[in-house]
């Protein structure tokens, strides 16, 4: 089953002020296993940002004014995620804004069955507990380090793995290394390498072991 992890950046929060979207990321994720495939841009937002969203992930009036508008990446971005779940933290925020460009685009708009909020699920999982991304991130020890600003490519990688452990599964990791033994394994379509040294025990110690073995049959037995 494929899904889409999504997140945006925005000159601000609300819609409704006339705020627009500066940066989309979506990764591909295929039975909960990233795949190769990401959909990332910068967007000229046609509009200044506001100081708090620059502080939040640190783009530029500058940075922005010879990005791509939205509208010239609209029907891009809906072949990237159409029959597809979309997977977002705070939904609502994200889905506002998207509608909001999709509608000054003339596109259809995302429905909201066709999303997953994962807010709602860390929501109803630990009641009372901190439910942000940074601290999802530490509850289930995933190395957030690199988000030192807010930016979609880096925050939909930490989201893809946060989802999968707020569905209980175990995300694949092998990390293996240092062996003269390089094994392949295939798992669900995706190649990943480990190693594995084993160490066989001498003759003399297979003598040791076995004059030990009977010696404790007769302390113990006769």
């Amino acid at each position: 089953m494929k899904e889409i992890v999504l997140d945006t950046e925005t000159t601000g929060l609300s819609v409704r002020d006339g705020h627009r979207i500066v940066e989309i990321g979506c990764i591909e994720i295929d039975n909960l296993i990233p795949t190769k495939n990401i959909f990332h841009c910068y967007l000229n937002p046609e509009r200044k940002v506001s100081e708090k969203a620059f502080e939040v992930h640190g783009y530029s009036d500058e940075f922005l004014s010879d990005k791509k508008k939205f509208n010239e990446i609209a029907d891009e971005f809906l072949d990237f995620i159409r029959d597809k779940k979309i997977i977002i933290h705070n939904a609502e925020f994200d889905i506002s804004h998207l509608n909001n460009e999709l509608n000054l685009a003339g596109k259809p708009k995302i429905k909201k069955e066709d999303t997953i909020d994962t807010l709602d699920i860390a929501r109803n999982k630990f009641p009372g507990s901190g439910i942000s991304l940074d601290a999802l991130c530490k509850r289930f020890r995933i190395d957030n380090s690199k988000r030192e600003k807010h930016t979609a490519l880096i925050d939909c990688e930490l989201l893809a793995k946060v989802y999968i452990n707020l569905l209980d599964q175990k995300e694949p990791k092998l990390n293996f290394s240092n062996s003269n033994e390089k094994i392949l394994l295939e798992e669900s379509g995706i190649k990943k390498d480990y190693s594995k040294k084993i160490i066989y025990p001498s003759q003399d110690e297979l003598k040791d072991h076995k004059e030990f073995l009977k010696k404790d049959l007769k302390k113990n037995f006769f």
